[in-house]
């Protein structure tokens, strides 16, 4: 089966939703523990961690209450990758984070894994 097709940005963006309903949940460091590649990281302010620590990392923040993708743009990276870019708004409580993210994924054993995701103040 041909990895990069037609319904690539449907299919990244629906892994990028599973990402965040994982986290609404307080399930996003058991989500990118298994979502990720071997050497994946997810860089955030101030920090670069990597698949091992990304349990931790979550399981230290409170769980986002809602979110929106805005403006999402899907690059194609060659036959097995491609990349999401979008505009994220985050809310918990009367705290709002506007954030600039990018998730590249690559196609590997069958599925589409987490190799990288940044995270900036929009």
């Amino acid at each position: 089966m041909t990895a990069i097709t037609d319904d690539l940005p449907a299919r990244l963006l629906h892994e990028e939703n599973a990402g965040w309903q994982a986290i609404l949940g307080g399930e996003g460091g058991a989500y990118y523990q298994r979502e990720m590649t071997d050497d994946g990281l997810m860089i955030v302010p101030g920090a670069v961690i990597t698949r091992d620590q990304v349990t931790a990392y979550f399981d230290q923040a409170a769980p986002w209450e809602s979110y929106g993708i805005y403006e999402p743009a899907i690059i194609r990276l060659g036959g097995h990758a491609g990349v999401v870019v979008y505009r994220a708004v985050a809310r918990r409580g009367e705290v709002v984070a506007e954030l600039n993210i990018s998730t590249t994924y690559l196609f590997v054993n069958g599925g589409w894994r987490v190799a990288a995701r940044q995270q900036t103040p929009a």
